[in-house]
């Protein structure tokens, strides 16, 4: 029987038992479920990668993999030794593209699907993964903060080094379980990325006595808000990976997670550095029958789409003492980074308000400076386009800078500051000042709002950089959605012309599809709820000046609100639609 993408909901999330335990573990109801029966990969749910890793400046994916991916690695099959059942097949080929000599296939559910805490369950069957198939079924969290600092689970992986003192065993029969975090007791010479893996010199791993090739088994993550355990059910029983619970000791593992399914070839985890010592037979797959996950001792959640709540009012990037309806806490849920070390480091201007202040000392004339305060989730700030950041801002008069955001989609966009010039309110006298900045500006045409990393960046001007040391410091940094009094006066006035309203439409496609179409000069959101669910918010795919999203995972009489937001090139501002109803047939 296919089970639905989602059960009873977009978000089924169960409160918190008194005492959770992975160990002596109560697995409830089933919250989210894909079981690779459709005739093809719901596109919905997954996204099939395409290339070696170069195309988004990573090549070998950060292990010198040997492969590149293809979505033709992928498919949706009868398992040839187990009838009756279908299961995701990927496949890895020994085939010449480009620079590499092999192919191969992955999926995840980045932005589509994200999970936390309950039960994760994945039924697969490795192929003979001798010397150099790495099989994998893995998270990494959806923070927008770069890798080891949003996490990684490693639900299973097989075909990589087996420890020393481990007496000789078939690759075949050795599969293990990681998770990895930063940690700065990690960094050290030859990790500059302060990885830590609870892994290291530490038992984690499951040798059964008898070859895991071409036979189902399943793999568990108990995951609780406090601990994980990762287990192996083969034939019937249950055996633990580590010999006890892995303790949580990063804030990261208390987030979201989106997954992934792959087969690597080669790379840094297995023996096989160059393609000609890959000695594994090929073309081998490996099938997923399905991932499941279920409610563990009351916790659990699952979202679709990028399950991000918009935020409202007055959102507090940096400030102590200053009225907020939600802020961030460095040290929490964001971090503060200073891009260059070598020309700026921690200064001593006292803070403008509270006890906390962005100070910093530029220490090397000729040298480019910049920062940002790096958020640890994503944030929905699409309410705040007709807002704005304001800030206060102690710099001499001498000295232009740049005040910058990013989105998840690595969009940056700048307001400049020019030496011994008023800007944006910021009279230049060397004394702290207000700046008050329209997001709308800030954000210029491809800042995606509704999924923003970076609330906050500030960078040195290429033409104008500094030739003496100085101090600069910033504080009471807040987005300002504009609802107030004063703001809606002024708004008012700028609204002499309205602008037009966003249109498009929605049409079923299939039993459980709907296909979303809108047409515009610049991208558009689609803002959807499943039967009065959380929101969900998807950039659009689009091709010429249409845009299209496909949604899965519905039933007759679901009833789908939506509305679209879409970005005028000619204007230069972005317009929302009408919420139009539409109930599945």
């Amino acid at each position: 029987m296919k089970l639905q993408h989602i059960v009873g909901g977009v978000l089924l999330a169960a409160s918190a038992a008194a005492s959770a335990s992975v160990t002596s573990p109560v697995i409830g109801k089933l919250l989210w479920s894909e079981e690779f029966n459709a005739a093809a990969l719901d596109g919905s749910v997954w996204a099939a990668s395409n290339g070696n890793g170069c195309q988004i400046g990573l090549c070998g994916y950060g292990n010198q993999e040997l492969q590149t991916y293809q979505p033709g690695n992928l498919s949706i099959v009868n398992v040839p030794f187990e009838p009756g059942t279908r299961a995701l097949a990927i496949t890895a080929r020994r085939e010449t593209v480009g620079d590499n000599q092999f192919t191969s296939g992955k999926v995840d559910t980045a932005g589509k699907v994200q999970v936390k805490y309950g039960l994760v369950e994945v039924r697969m069957a490795t192929p003979k993964v001798g010397v150099g198939l790495w099989p994998a079924a893995w998270m990494l969290g959806t923070s927008p903060q770069a890798w080891p600092r949003k996490g990684e689970i490693d639900i299973m992986e097989m075909g990589g080094r087996q420890p020393a003192g481990l007496p000789a065993i078939s690759p075949d029969q050795f599969v293990g379980a990681n998770v990895i975090f930063f940690h700065p007791d990690a960094c050290v010479p030859g990790n500059e990325t302060c990885a830590a893996s609870t892994a290291w010199q530490t038992k984690n791993w499951y040798t059964p006595s008898r070859s895991l090739a071409n036979r189902f088994v399943t793999y568990r993550l108990y995951w609780t808000d406090t601990q994980m355990r990762f287990t192996v059910v083969d034939n019937g029983r249950e055996y633990d990976m580590y010999k006890s619970p892995i303790t949580i000791a990063s804030s990261a593992l208390n987030e979201p997670f989106y997954l992934l399914l792959n087969m690597a070839v080669g790379g840094n985890f297995t023996p096989a550095a160059t393609p000609a010592q890959v000695t594994a037979p090929l073309p081998a797959t490996t099938y997923v029958d399905y991932v499941r996950v279920y409610e563990l001792d009351g916790k659990g959640e699952v979202k679709l789409g990028l399950g991000i709540t918009p935020e409202v009012g007055k959102f507090g990037v940096f400030t102590d003492n200053t009225p907020v309806d939600n802020k961030q806490e460095l040290g929490g849920s964001a971090d503060f980074f200073i891009w260059n070390n070598g020309s700026m480091s921690g200064g001593s201007i006292p803070p403008f308000e509270g006890s906390n202040v962005l100070a910093l000392n530029y220490f090397a004339p000729g040298q480019w400076f910049g920062g940002a305060i790096q958020s640890r989730q994503a944030h929905d700030m699409s309410g705040f386009r007709g807002g704005n950041i304001k800030l206060k801002i102690k710099a001499p008069a001498n000295v232009a800078f740049r005040i910058g955001i990013l989105d998840n989609y690595t969009n940056h966009h700048w307001v400049t500051f020019p030496a011994n010039t008023t800007a944006y309110g910021l009279v230049r006298n060397g004394e702290w000042g207000t700046a008050t900045i329209p997001v709308a500006e800030i954000a210029g045409p491809l800042v995606a709002l509704q999924s923003m990393n970076s609330l906050f960046e500030f960078l040195s001007v290429d033409a104008a950089v500094p030739t003496a040391p100085f101090q600069i410091a910033f504080d009471d940094i807040i987005w300002d959605s504009g609802t107030g009094a004063t703001v809606q006066v002024a708004t008012a006035k700028a609204q002499v012309a309205p602008a037009p309203t966003a249109s498009g439409s929605a049409a079923q496609t299939g039993a459980g599809t709907l296909q979303f179409s809108a047409s515009a000069s610049g991208w558009v959101d689609v803002h959807y709820t499943v039967n009065g669910g959380d929101a969900r918010t998807v950039r659009m795919r689009q091709d010429g000046t249409t845009s299209r999203f496909t949604a899965g995972g519905l039933a007759k009489g679901d009833v789908v609100e939506y509305r679209f937001t879409a970005w005028d090139n000619t204007r230069q501002l972005a317009t929302d639609s009408a919420m139009k109803k539409v109930v599945i047939k």
